[in-house]
């Protein structure tokens, strides 16, 4: 694995390097091969510009390179969400909310990363501007074999990219499904979807209002916790602790179903070795998972509420849509009012009885994704495969998906061993969990990277 920011901060400060010579080192990977597909737009001198004030090693994030998802406006840049829709549309005047504290904590902006069209889908597709190939950010290497490349996970599939290569320390992303866990599964880096009221998104555009949360990727946890604390403008306590003292619960419903060989080993493997470190972890029938698709039969929030916010485009513009964006898109101009308002209602219900259920366990985990990445070319665009891509897209965002849903935080961490493709380790629960979750991470982190 790459250096983290944090270790790169401190190696600045004691003068063994600056802040100059990483910024080139980062733009020199950002483009390079391993970054085909990542960038919408690269800003080398934005990056250098900040690696080059005197005060920048001072800073929280030190002038170094973090990169934002083409959903977020920075200003005097189109925001246009991985689309060819709104490639004529003005620049932004102002800064999003999360940008706007990046920059205050001194991050160097690398570049606006490729995205799924409209953040919406766990795969990592963009037939428009092509799509990135996977990087495991654990071990430093392709994912996959030569000449096969693997699918990045989305929605913010060049954000995971461009971590896991080392071309930013920090990649700006969103999760409204899973758009920060599974591309972290992916490729074998950090994502925390913190809860999602604790990050403004101000100036981010939409998918869908009730689940969308503005968080990071990133290559440890610690330099997780430090994004979150720019993004939140809170700060996260140190773990007071040891594993033994968390009470950890394992879902035996739904998230361990259809899991593929590779993820099933890694979960067992990584549930034994956090037992003979000590962590005490409770098997529990967690039935209200079972009632995620009846709750969504009728669409879900982000088909409804995306449908919302693009109606008016896709009225004059829809030929230019991601095809399969498109069809998500168009379910939800089929949801009646009294549907939408049945959903708000059941969903609040549904979360107290979770949130009840899971009363006396600090965390629950279960794998990230039931199943590794699909190669691109088997997912790759053409209604000939579209089933194979929809039955991936479902697979990919089961599991962090009930996050969302549950208003809840969570965090994937690389449990893969070398020579097997990346996989991810969950440890979630309900809103306002955020400090345990990452404090609880610290300790997972190193005993899952043992293998």
């Amino acid at each position: 694995m790459k250096a983290d920011l944090i270790a790169t901060r401190q190696t600045i400060r004691t003068g063994s390097t600056n802040p100059q010579a990483v910024a080139e080192a980062c733009l020199a990977v950002a483009q390079s091969p391993a970054c085909k597909h990542v960038f919408m737009q690269l800003t080398p001198v934005a990056l250098q510009q900040t690696a080059n004030q005197p005060q920048a090693a001072q800073t929280p994030l030190a002038g170094l390179a973090v990169s934002i998802k083409d959903l977020f406006d920075v200003q005097g840049q189109i925001t246009q969400a991985g689309s060819v829709v709104l490639k004529n549309q003005p620049p932004a005047a102002a800064d999003c909310a999360a940008v706007a504290r990046l920059r205050a904590a001194g991050a160097g902006l690398v570049g606006r990363t490729n995205m799924v069209e409209f953040a919406f889908s766990g795969v990592g597709t963009n037939p428009h501007h092509g799509t990135p190939a996977a990087w495991d950010g654990l071990y430093d290497q392709p994912v996959g074999t030569p000449g096969q490349p693997y699918v990045p996970g989305g929605s913010s599939s060049g954000a995971a990219v461009s971590v896991a290569t080392g071309a930013a320390f920090i990649g700006l992303g969103s999760d409204t499904g899973g758009s920060i866990r599974v591309p972290a599964a992916l490729n074998g880096i950090v994502g925390f979807k913190n809860t999602a009221r604790l990050v403004p998104t101000t100036g981010t555009l939409p998918l869908s209002t009730t689940l969308d949360t503005v968080c990071a990727m990133t290559r440890t946890v610690r330099d997780a916790i430090l994004a979150h604390e720019v993004l939140s403008a809170r700060h996260v306590p140190k773990a007071q602790r040891p594993l033994s003292g968390y009470r950890l619960a394992v879902v035996s419903s739904l998230m361990q179903d259809n899991m593929d060989a590779t993820v099933s080993r890694a979960f067992e493997r990584s549930l034994n070795t956090l037992r003979s470190a000590g962590a005490r972890i409770d098997e529990i029938h967690l039935s209200e998972l079972n009632e995620l698709a009846p709750m969504m039969s009728t669409g879900g929030f982000s088909p409804a509420e995306g449908f919302a916010w693009h109606r008016e485009w896709l009225e004059r513009d829809s030929d230019h849509y991601d095809p399969r964006v498109l069809q998500r898109l168009m379910r939800g101009s089929g949801m009646k009012a009294h549907e939408y308002m049945d959903l708000v209602q059941a969903r609040q219900q549904w979360i107290r009885r979770v949130e009840k259920a899971l009363v006396g366990y600090d965390a629950v985990l279960s794998p990230t994704t039931p199943i590794t990445a699909p190669t691109i070319s088997a997912v790759a665009p053409g209604t000939e495969r579209d089933a194979e891509f929809f039955q991936v897209n479902g697979l990919l965002l089961r599991n962090t998906s009930a996050v969302n849903t549950l208003d809840g935080c969570g965090i994937s961490l690389p449990c893969h061993a070398t020579g097997e493709l990346p996989v991810g380790l969950m440890a979630w629960h309900a809103a306002m969990h955020d400090d345990t979750i990452l404090q609880l991470a610290l300790l997972l982190e190193p005993l899952l990277q043992q293998h």
